[in-house]
């Protein structure tokens, strides 16, 4: 009987190697596959399990880097790399499409069947590749209620599904709003998820590191936004054998 394996994966993006984590299913033949995008302190192991529940659920699945191998705990050098990175929508498809095309080069993708899950800055850099036009079958975000450059958000072609917390400092009511808005001025098959109670990062698990004000971890909704992830790529990409 085999068993779901991942090995690491080094790649050029960004000016940076990056090292992505990729876990594949058992079995043989090519399987749907999830990009898996972290937050802004960058990959750690929470995304990298993720990545290894979707492969025993039978994706493929790559768990990005955004940081070049680096994971920053500190919340200034974190801030510092990632704000100017959120603000530039072509640093953020160049990271993802570099993530893409790994994951569309491993033989066990199909890449006719992927999609792109992602959290804080993992989660907008997947909606821009929605709004470059890339062909996914669903996006799904965690704490990444972005917006986009005007027009370029009616290039999404796939079912959008994004999670936040009610008490987000960060991803505030008016974000919500504005997000809202554009997905729907656009056209775009959109659900938006508000976890009662929860904060930033409410998926994340705490950590032993200082934070950005404003995070917190709330174990119930945690289960419930990846159940809600989980039923997205159950719709929209489904396993089949």
């Amino acid at each position: 009987m085999t068993t779901m394996t991942t090995r690491t994966v080094e790649y050029p993006a960004d000016g940076l190697t990056m090292v992505g984590h990729l876990a594949l299913p058992a079995g043989g033949g090519r399987r749907p596959a999830v990009l898996v995008g972290p937050e802004g302190m960058g990959l750690s192991d929470v995304e990298r399990r993720r990545a290894d529940a979707l492969a025993e659920l039978g994706y493929v699945a790559l768990a990005f880097d955004i940081h070049g191998g680096r994971y920053l705990g500190d919340p200034e050098e974190m801030l510092g790399r990632c704000l100017p990175l959120l603000a530039d929508p072509d640093r953020m498809r160049g990271i993802g499409h570099a993530a893409l095309g790994v994951l569309c080069a491993e033989p066990r993708t199909d890449p006719e069947r992927i999609a792109a899950v992602g959290y804080g800055t993992g989660g907008a850099i997947a909606l821009e590749l929605g709004r470059d036009g890339v062909d996914l079958r669903a996006i799904g975000t965690v704490n990444a209620l972005t917006t986009g450059r005007p027009g370029e958000t009616a290039r999404i072609r796939c079912p959008v599904w994004a999670g936040v917390g009610s008490e987000d400092p960060i991803m505030p009511p008016s974000q919500r709003d504005a997000f809202t808005a554009e997905m729907q001025a656009a056209g775009v098959d959109w659900r938006l998820v508000v976890y009662g109670g929860a904060l930033h990062a409410f998926h994340h698990p705490t950590v032993d590191h200082p934070t950005v004000p404003g995070v917190g971890y709330h174990p119930q909704h945690a289960r419930r936004a990846w159940h809600d992830v989980i039923g997205l790529l159950t719709e929209c990409l489904p396993v089949t054998e």
